[in-house]
Order: C-alpha cells, then structure tokens, then sequence
C-alpha cells in the first residue's frame, strides 16, 4: 500500500495482514516508516506500557526514528524515571521533550491557580494539544499508541485514520492488542515500564488528574475522575 495523505485518505485499514506474534502492529510499522522519512513522521509517545511496546517495535524498524513526549512539567517523577530509561535502551532514537510555551507560572498568571481543577479541558489545551500541534508542524502523519479495548471512544479505532484534529494521518499500530498481550510483550523482552502500572494506574497522565483504580474495565477511569472528560483532547 502507498503512502497516503489527509487530502487523499480512504478506508485501508483492511490492507495490513494480522499476523499472530504482532496483530499487525510489525506490518503497519514497517508501512509507515517505508512509507514517510523521519522528517514526516514522528510517534508522540506518553511513556505508558503500551508505549513501551510501541518504542521496542520501531526501534527494530526504524532506529532514528523521531519520538515526542509531550513534558507538560505535571507528571509523575516515574514517568521521567522511565524516560531516562529507554533513552539509556535505545541511544540510537531520537527522543525528544516537547514543552509548552507557557510556564506553569507564566500560566498561573493568565488564568489562575491549578487551572486543571476548574478548567482540566483549557489545561489539555494549553499544555498538550497546542504542543503537540507544533511538534507534528508539517508530519505527513503521526503515531499513537490507541487500542480499542482502552475505551468505548476508542473502540472503533483503526490502523490508518483521518485526524481531523491535525490535519494529517494518524497511525495505531496496536489496535487489536489486549492488555494482556501489552504486559508479556513487555516481560519478554524484559523492558523498562512505569511502576506505577503496577500500583493501579493502566493509564498515566499528569500527576494532579491521574488516580488509581481498579483495572477490570475502562482502563481511562482514572484520568479527571471529578469531571466528565476521559480525553485529553489529542484523540477528540
């Protein structure tokens, strides 16, 4: 399958072949990165296990690849810790901290204290979407970690989607994969993880709107659990 872009995306989720060691997540990869340069393409990663899975997979694909995380100068002193080590895992990826352009003092300042309690939605806004949109700039397309079964949001999710959103093609590699199947990938290959997973948190975001629960379940029940918001604007 050709590359494609957001003015000539169609339905091609079904080209991929579901082999049984990766669910696709191997065919998809080698597509994009045989598809779009380093330049094009980038993985905005959030560090949590299924990232961890992701990184693994296209370092044995594309080893300089381009990888963001979106440091919104909130998060768990864990996730860095696991940062620094899949740096020290793969030297040869370029892993890049992307922040926004406000401080947290410079944001305090324009809409007040712990903005993500009254306004978790302008919070995302300001220190994720906003980011994210200025390191994808002129991608082609982008990487994401989406699987269905995280939530019913994304339960209807595919390998090749139109991101309304950004303007460009977002890929997810990992769409048929089971929590299950995220944790022996993991094990087996004996990678580095966030040891909060294992603390009740399936998925890890900022430290003030993350909470732990029970993993039986939508795995996003823990982010802004005071609010009605599940996303934080990068999928929406």
């Amino acid at each position: 399958m050709n590359a494609v872009s957001y003015d000539q995306w169609k339905p091609c989720s079904e080209a991929f072949t579901i082999d049984p060691e990766t669910k696709g997540a191997e065919n998809v990869l080698k597509w994009a990165y045989e598809s779009y340069t380093d330049q094009e393409i980038v993985y905005a990663s959030s560090f949590g296990a299924e990232a961890i899975v992701l990184i693994d997979l296209i370092a044995q694909i594309q080893p300089s690849a381009h990888i963001v995380f979106l440091d919104t100068d909130l998060h768990f002193q864990e996730t860095y810790d696991v940062i620094a080590k899949m740096k020290e895992r793969f030297p040869t990826l370029n892993i890049e901290l992307n922040k926004p352009v406000l401080t947290l003092d410079e944001q305090r300042e324009a809409y007040g204290s712990a903005l993500w309690k009254r306004d978790p939605n302008q919070c995302c806004h300001i220190r994720k979407v906003l980011p994210l949109k200025e390191a994808l700039g002129s991608k082609k397309a982008w990487i994401s970690g989406l699987r269905r079964e995280q939530s019913p949001t994304r339960a209807s999710t595919e390998f090749i989607n139109k991101d309304e959103k950004f303007k460009n093609i977002k890929i997810c590699p990992l769409i048929h994969w089971t929590w299950e199947e995220v944790w022996s990938y993991i094990e087996a290959r004996n990678l580095p993880y966030n040891v909060l997973h294992k603390q009740g948190y399936p998925s890890i975001g900022c430290l003030p709107c993350t909470s732990p629960v029970s993993l039986d379940g939508d795995s996003r029940a823990g982010r802004w659990q005071q609010n009605n918001k599940t996303e934080c604007g990068l999928h929406t």
